[in-house]
């Protein structure tokens, strides 16, 4: 079940563990609407779409009770171009994979939840709901895959820092605590403050084997 955004649905999933995983996204456990499209107009716009602040706070409890499996980007991005059409003309969506590291350590900082959770929600979560072989924990026989981070750094979203071709973020000027300092692949450096660090080194992902009755 992707993209989950309220706690009614993680509540009625929580029951239901045995058969089913879930995902929710950093947009719906930070934005709330009351605030959001006020100051972002279209460019709030997503499916399913920003919730109350009661929702997003619904969402974190249910998240720190192990109910979601996975945080996900739900990457869409659309040009400021193409959001700014009238709706219902615009397009749902907004960019996610840059922001998605920095909010949950942010959220870690101010005690929503903690460190461990987000590498389970990120790393273990991710290997053991699609069994990827070597993946999602730092252990001899796994790939060395990980993210190094300052934990206390204070910084502040600028476009500028922006990868995403579409150059925009709803999280720009957000003041931050956290930050990702590069990320290792297989063992080796891919991005180290803020830059590419060589040539690239991934390999297809392997999966473990699945049969179906």
């Amino acid at each position: 079940m992707l993209h989950i955004t309220t706690p009614a649905e993680l509540e009625f999933l929580s029951a239901h563990k045995d058969i089913v995983t879930c995902e929710v996204t950093p947009q719906h456990l930070t934005l709330a609407g009351e605030e959001a499209y006020p100051r972002l107009g279209t460019l709030a716009q997503m499916n399913p779409p920003i919730r109350s602040g009661a929702h997003r706070d619904g969402l974190w409890h249910w998240v720190d009770q192990g109910v979601a499996d996975i945080l996900g980007s739900d990457h869409a991005p659309h040009t400021l171009e193409e959001k700014a059409k009238p709706y219902p003309g615009s397009p749902s969506g907004m960019p996610g994979v840059q922001t998605l590291l920095p909010l949950m350590l942010n959220h870690v900082a101010e005690g929503r939840t903690t460190l461990a959770r987000v590498i389970d929600l990120t790393s273990a979560g991710p290997q053991r709901v699609f069994g990827i072989v070597g993946k999602g924990r730092i252990a001899v026989g796994y790939d060395a895959d990980f993210s190094v981070v300052d934990l206390k750094a204070r910084w502040t979203i600028t476009e500028d820092w922006l990868a995403s071709r579409c150059g925009w973020s709803p999280f720009t000027g957000m003041e931050l605590t956290g930050r990702p300092i590069g990320t290792i692949v297989r063992g080796h450096r891919v991005m180290w403050d803020g830059a590419l660090a060589g040539a690239a080194v991934g390999e297809p992902i392997r999966f473990e084997a699945v049969e179906f009755g």
